[in-house]
């Protein structure tokens, strides 16, 4: 028979570490925890023993992942517009010299 994998076991200094970069870092604790090789539920879980309470971010954070994609898409978006703007004004100038 198959045995179940062990789950992970983590030291409180490690807990302790992650909940404090998670709450000052800034980001989404989500992000956090993909680049820590975690669960979001194993860092939410770990942020709400921390606080005794549910994190205050955890709606935030929830609705403010849409908005980074959507904000990293027009980035590039607004990367493009201003390429193909100054391709156009260097279009312009070329032939306003060349006119006769």
């Amino acid at each position: 028979m198959s045995e179940k994998p062990k789950p992970k076991t983590y030291t409180a200094e490690f807990k302790a570490s992650v909940v404090k970069l998670a709450l000052e870092s800034g980001r989404p604790m989500s992000q956090t925890a993909r680049e820590l090789g975690l669960s979001k539920d194993t860092l939410y879980g770990w942020v709400t023993q921390h606080q005794g309470t549910r994190p205050p971010d955890a709606e935030k954070t929830a609705s403010a992942e849409p908005l980074y994609e959507e904000l990293k898409r027009l980035r590039r978006e607004v990367s493009i517009l201003k390429e193909e703007r100054d391709i156009l004004k260097k279009a312009a100038a070329y032939f306003a010299k060349n006119a006769p």
